[in-house]
């Protein structure tokens, strides 16, 4: 199957080729992201692969349909930026990687908590000016205190259970369905509200959907406790970033630390070192001595990319067999001849 490859970058045609001698597509790799401009470079292959910043809106789709492109295959678990509805009127087929590496998301998730907590970044940098004074750098156990966990699928799961068996923090947890094992662990479920007022720590583990879309905002911030420390590394929208910066502003957040960020789109996975960043709000935030920002990269480890290659080439390799597509984000859109 001949596949365009949109965002790529070396890591990612380095694993995807890699993965590609058991199947042995036809991968063409493009820099660019894909959105309704970049949509003619498909003209001619049967599938797109696209990642997390790639716009999949109507336009773009329609684009991609009219060049003959039958099947996207997102090398992500999100799909929030695919207009769902309008691929399956079109016939595209959509599938995803719904469980590529839990453990490198959860695993970085942690380390930003206590990086942050424990003012590491600041001490490293310190340290490299031959500074090694201990003050401004006291920080607080784990143990003891009470997290929030929203969202407890398979990355929030892992972050819940290590808190709680492993650090032996009292852990809140937030989703529509519950997770019997965390809570014979003793993960307590309880409404959001009552978690977001309740908890020292909150780490966000949920979908982007309409419904989560800033479900941390100014209100919700308010009925929480001074000092909240939030983390986010699943999806930048789940936090509304002015209110983020009104509430370290106002010390209710002790600090902020995020992997993502809800305009990502124009900074993240691109060298921007020596270019002006006109994102006031971005800017803004990285002034807080207590605001902690990754690049997106809570994926990224060896294990995580071998599978995200593995199971998006499978899902295209199923796809022109004629098989069951099982990532398939839309159940009912299958493969078939265009009338």
């Amino acid at each position: 199957m001949k596949v365009a490859v949109y965002s790529t970058k070396p890591y990612d045609q380095r694993f995807l080729d890699a993965a590609n001698s058991a199947h042995r597509h036809s991968l063409h790799f493009l820099e660019p992201r894909l959105d309704r401009h970049t949509a003619p470079l498909a003209a001619g292959y049967q599938a797109v692969c696209v990642f997390v910043n790639d716009l999949l809106d109507a336009p773009t789709l329609e684009a991609l349909a009219q060049g003959g492109t039958r099947i996207v295959a997102l090398r992500c678990a999100g799909f929030n930026n695919v207009d769902l509805a309008v691929a399956e009127r079109l016939g595209i087929a959509v599938v995803r990687v719904p469980a590529y590496s839990p453990h490198a998301v959860a695993e970085f998730s942690i380390g930003l908590l206590l990086a942050l907590d424990r003012r590491i970044p600041r001490a490293w940098a310190r340290v490299r000016e031959n500074n090694f004074a201990l003050e401004g750098l006291i920080g607080r156990n784990l143990h003891g205190r009470t997290v929030g966990v929203v969202g407890t699928g398979r990355i929030g799961a892992l972050v819940a259970r290590s808190l709680c068996a492993g650090f032996g923090c009292n852990v809140l947890a937030s989703d529509i369905a519950e997770d019997e094992e965390l809570k014979q662990l003793g993960v307590r479920y309880v409404p959001l509200a009552d978690l977001i007022g309740a908890s020292e720590i909150i780490t966000l583990h949920c979908p982007l959907t309409p419904e989560t879309h800033h479900l941390i905002n100014r209100d919700s911030l308010a009925n929480a406790r001074d000092g909240l420390i939030l983390v986010n590394t699943s999806r930048g929208a789940l936090t509304d970033t002015r209110a983020l910066i009104a509430g370290l502003k106002s010390r209710k957040l002790g600090g902020v630390a995020l992997d993502v960020y809800e305009q990502e789109a124009d900074l993240f996975f691109e060298d921007l070192s020596s270019e002006i960043i006109e994102d006031d709000d971005f800017q803004r935030l990285l002034t807080f001595p207590n605001v902690l920002i990754t690049g997106h990269q809570a994926f990224l480890t060896e294990e995580a990319l071998t599978s995200i290659a593995e199971t998006t080439l499978q899902s295209l390799t199923d796809a022109e067999a004629g098989k069951p597509l099982t990532n398939a984000v839309i159940a009912e859109a299958v493969l078939r001849p265009r009338s």
